[in-house]
């Protein structure tokens, strides 16, 4: 099976009338490329992007950007998107050169500090460990600018991290806190931890019957978005929670780890779990999450995801090595706001998977770079 047949069977989890049951637009599928979204871009979002302010280069610069960070020898995820910025920059800017070391998210921080690169573009939030290292070496940590948002529902860009319950299940939203108490042991965000439908308010045939979790392994890339934006950084989950890996069948291809989440889910209707909207089926149903205790309430969708409103929303960074007090290098400023600029932003909607930052993020990155 080649690599984009392979990827695309993994893309969609098998599950695209599963999602039309969730009353989801779904897109027909072309094997064209690996990135293709199955669900398009929110028109808002479009129309968001086009209103932005264009790049405007404040100086002329030149010199090299060497750019290592989410890729692979293999796979080329972000291929499209940097010939977009890095072409579209050239335009304006024709004498900086560009050095493509995406060998991935893992390599990035390393390069950065050992100056065999000089802009990280990670795929994921930067790992803790990374940073500590960068920490040690440099004495200052590195400084981390948003680009992009993660996408709903695109294998490798970075899809949000969505709560699922059996759809018999009357709970409709829950908050980060009572999350916490669910899939956590130290309760950071409250005064108890909650094992039991009664706990979250359920009444009838669910008092009294515990809550069974289902999650990825908890010590992946995964998991540890998950630990750090809902379990307060704590390593201590439920011992009950039952955890996933993906499985490579006979024939090659792979049964995704969120798929079987949601699969064993279906089949539960006492449990809960973390997981990917790209494998849903009719037995489940996603749940609205709140930040606050009094809401409110966001479901995972493009528009709240790019407002940063939905409280798992990926975000993706870029790092450089700024010294504390110093200027930004020129070319990397310049390179940072085209991509935060009306072209960089759309280049996310046309040439990825990813959705573009919104505009309270756009202004605080931008006020980054002055």
């Amino acid at each position: 099976m080649s690599f984009q047949r392979e990827e695309l069977r993994s893309h969609y989890c098998g599950r695209r009338a599963f999602l039309a049951a969730l009353g989801l637009a779904v897109t027909g599928i072309s094997a064209s490329t690996e990135t293709e979204r199955p669900f398009p871009a929110d028109p808002s979002a479009v129309r968001f992007v086009d209103s932005l302010p264009p790049y405007v280069p404040d100086k002329k610069v030149s010199g090299a950007i060497s750019l290592w960070g989410h890729g692979s020898f293999k796979h080329d995820f972000l291929g499209k998107l940097l010939h977009a910025w890095t072409e579209g920059f050239k335009r304006h800017q024709p004498e900086v050169l560009f050095e493509n070391r995406m060998y991935g998210t893992a390599s990035a921080i390393g390069a950065l500090f050992t100056g065999a690169g000089n802009l990280a573009i990670l795929g994921e939030e930067i790992n803790p460990a990374a940073a500590a290292a960068f920490q040690r070496a440099k004495r200052y940590p590195p400084t981390g600018i948003q680009i992009a948002t993660g996408s709903l529902d695109v294998n490798y860009f970075d899809y949000a991290h969505m709560i699922f319950v059996h759809a018999s299940n009357p709970i409709r939203q829950l908050t980060v806190a009572q999350l916490e108490a669910v899939f956590g042991t130290e309760h950071k965000r409250g005064p108890h931890n909650i094992r039991t439908w009664d706990q979250l308010g359920l009444s009838g045939e669910w008092a009294g019957r515990r809550i069974q979790p289902y999650s990825w392994k908890i010590d992946e890339d995964f998991a540890l978005f998950f630990r750090a934006a809902v379990l307060g950084g704590s390593h201590r989950w439920n011992v009950d929670v039952k955890e996933f890996v993906h499985i490579t069948r006979p024939d090659g291809s792979v049964y995704e780890h969120a798929a079987q989440i949601l699969d064993t889910l279906a089949h539960d209707r006492f449990g809960i779990a973390v997981s990917s909207v790209r494998c849903a089926n009719p037995q489940v149903k996603p749940l609205a999450l709140a930040s606050q205790d009094r809401g409110p309430y966001y479901p995972a969708t493009q528009a709240n995801l790019i407002s940063q409103k939905y409280p798992l929303t990926r975000i993706i960074p870029a790092f450089i090595d700024r010294v504390p007090g110093e200027p930004i290098d020129p070319k990397l400023r310049e390179f940072l706001r085209y991509i935060l600029g009306r072209e960089g932003q759309r280049a996310l909607l046309t040439d990825s998977g990813y959705l573009p930052l919104g505009v309270d993020a756009l202004r605080a990155q931008r006020e980054k770079l002055v």
